[in-house]
Parts: structure tokens; sequence; C-alpha cells
């Protein structure tokens, strides 16, 4: 219960204002995990799914330098509020959507550019507002506000398109974004320390070829191209299996990373941050083979626990080692590039895993994706060997 305990120190304004602004635009988000079926509605099959999926990473990628750059040098607010303003004018966009077309690429590609300002800038802000001697903790707590809406968006998302159309859902979705934008509006910048102002930033390719960061970017990246696995197909899954639904495998998927990161948040910090990893990526790798097997809405369920559980540590894990092996003046350039790992996961995992499906069936796919995350363990394990 310790994680549950009142603590001014991690519970503080900026703390809870930041936790808002990223649980609403987390929301708007998520519930775009039912594009791949309005794309399917389109006349997209799964490879164009995952290319249009890449195109919007590929652009977030290219942004993520000078995203880190901006923040080192002048502060996190500034990126907070263009992504908040680009994230509101972006997504009434979709509504004018009516084919696969220049129009849904533009849509996505300005709606990448909003998603990496604001994934990379909330989740550095959050940093800022964490005491160090409980930094995972902190970080997991924050996390949630990045967890829940994964189950809101797809159980909203099911109600919305069962009464509605996809229209709906994207309305709701622009009334959730200027909602986080009312949140963001109050967050300022925390003062720069002394060592901050001592030591200026060294820039992106320092942070990226640091050494001791060089693994985590490695594993980082396995885990990204597991879960494009998940949030890129998981809908389409769902639609040609006929087994469970999206908002099952993520309303489990999201409740046990929730009690893990409510209940348990501080066991990294109190037995060491990969006492945990190691053990949460193989859970991770187990739901994947029994994804694989799910022909039942109890399977798919139940495999949406075991890749939540596998989720719910390995993200703030990372998340926390990156943290505390950064300098801070250059924690905005290392936050960026960690944020941009997700993106390419669905770069890489997105059209690739796509062919796998189109040639091989859903069961190969996530067969591929439990064998990528099992190996890529391994490879992490020995290539950070001697680091906590």
């Amino acid at each position: 219960m310790t994680a549950l305990r009142p603590n001014a120190a991690l519970f503080t304004r900026a703390f809870v204002l930041v936790f808002f602004a990223n649980l609403f635009q987390g929301i708007a988000f998520s519930l775009f995990l039912h594009l791949p079926g309005f794309l399917k509605d389109l006349g997209a099959d799964e490879t164009e799914i995952g290319l249009i999926f890449g195109i919007t990473a590929l652009v977030s990628i290219a942004v993520r330098p000078k995203v880190g750059s901006v923040m080192d040098n002048r502060g996190r607010r500034v990126v907070i509020l263009a992504g908040n303003f680009l994230n509101v004018a972006v997504i009434g966009g979709y509504v004018l959507v009516g084919d696969v077309g220049v129009l849904l690429y533009a849509v996505r590609i300005l709606h990448g550019l909003a998603e990496a300002l604001l994934f990379t800038a909330l989740f550095t802000y959050a940093a800022d507002q964490v005491p160090p001697a409980r930094l995972t903790q902190g970080l997991a707590i924050f996390g949630v506000s990045g967890m829940l809406p994964i189950s809101i968006g797809g159980l909203l998302g099911d109600v919305i398109l069962e009464r509605a159309g996809y229209d709906a859902l994207f309305l709701t979705a622009l009334a959730l974004a200027v909602l986080a934008l009312l949140f963001a509006l109050q967050l300022r910048d925390a003062p720069r320390s002394e060592a901050h102002e001592e030591e200026p930033p060294r820039g992106f390719r320092a942070a990226l070829l640091q050494s001791d960061l060089m693994p985590l970017w490695w594993i980082a990246t396995i885990f990204s191209v597991a879960l494009a696995a998940m949030f890129t197909f998981v809908k389409t899954f769902v639609m040609e299996t006929g087994a469970g639904s999206v908002g099952g495998f993520f309303t489990g998927y999201t409740a046990i990373a929730l009690v893990l990161r409510v209940f348990f948040g501080w066991l990294p910090d109190r037995i060491g941050p990969k006492r945990v990893l190691f053990p949460a990526l193989a859970v991770l790798a187990t739901g994947f083979v029994l994804l694989s097997q799910a022909t039942t809405s109890a399977e798919v369920a139940l495999a949406g626990v075991l890749c939540g559980a596998g989720h719910g540590y390995t993200f703030p894990i990372l998340f926390g080692m990156v943290v505390s092996r950064t300098r801070e003046a250059d924690r905005g350039s290392a936050m960026a590039i960690y944020t941009a790992l997700f993106d390419v996961g669905v770069l890489l995992g997105g059209p690739s895993l796509g062919f796998v499906i189109e040639r091989a069936g859903y069961p190969a796919m996530y067969a591929v994706a439990a064998v990528l995350v099992f190996l890529g363990t391994v490879v992490f394990a020995v290539w950070d060997r001697g680091r906590s």
C-alpha cells in the first residue's frame, strides 16, 4: 500500500495537472485503437494499414531531435502547448476523410507530429516532478495516466461504434483533446537546477550514443515492436477471427497494469529494476503465445492480462533507467529518443507484422512477436550486464 500513501513531494499540483493533461489526451489518442476498422471500411488491407501507421510514426521520429533540443533549451511548456493546439486541430480533420487518399495521409502525418510533441514533453515534464528516491514508483503512477486510456479508449470506442459511427468517435476524441488542452494551459516549467546551468545540453546525438543508454535503446525498440503487434492489429484480429473484443482485451490489459503500478510500483525501487524487468518481459512474451492460439473471449482477455502485466512494469522501469542514467541538462533529448523508439516500433512492426499476417495469418504473427521479445531480452541481458 506504500504507493497510495499521501506524499506531498510526489503528488504536487504540477504532477496532478500533468497527470490529467496526459490522461485526457491519452483517451483521445486511444480511441484511435479503432482506426484500423475505419481504414478497413475505406478499403485498406493489413499491409496498407501498417503503412499508414508507419508513415505517421516516421514523421514523429523525424521531429524528435528538434523536440528534444527545444525542451532542453526552452523548457517543456512550449512543446506541450504546441502539441495540444495541433492535436485539437488535427483530430477534427478525421471527420473530413472519405477515402484512402491524400487527406488521410496528411491528417495522419499531422496527428503523428502532435503525438510526438505531447508524448515526449508530457513524460519529460512528469520526470521533472518525481523525487529521485521514488523515481520508478513516481513514473509508474504517472504512467497510469497513459495506461488507463487504453481500456477507456477501447471500451468507449466499442460503445460509440455500436450506437453511432466513426464520425461520432472522432468528435468524442476532439472533445477530450480540448479538455487536455485546458489542463495543459495551467502547467509551468520547473526551475532549472544549478547542475543544469553549469552543464549545458550536449544534444540529441550525444544522448543517442551514450554507452550506458544504448542497451536501453535496444530493448525499448524490441518492446515497441511488440506493442505494435497489439495496438495496430488487435482490432483487425478480433474482426477476422471473431474471438473476443478490443474492449475485452484492453480491459484486462489495463486492469492488471494499473494494479501493478498503483499497489506495487515501489517494487523496482526496492529490489532493483532488472529483477522486475526480466520477469515482466517473459510474461509479455507468454501473452503473445497465448494470443497466437486464442479462439475464445476468455483466452483473448487472459492474453490481455499477461501482456498488460508485462507492459505495466516494462515501460516505467525502462523510463526510470533512462532518467537515472541521463544528466538533467540532456533529459529532454534522452526522453525524445526514448519516446521516439515507440514510433520506431510502429514503423518497423506495422508493415512487417502486417506482411506476416497476410502470408501466414494472425497466429504466426503473434508467435513471431513472442520470439522477438525473448531473443531481444537475451541480447539486452548480455549487453547491459554489470549495470543496475
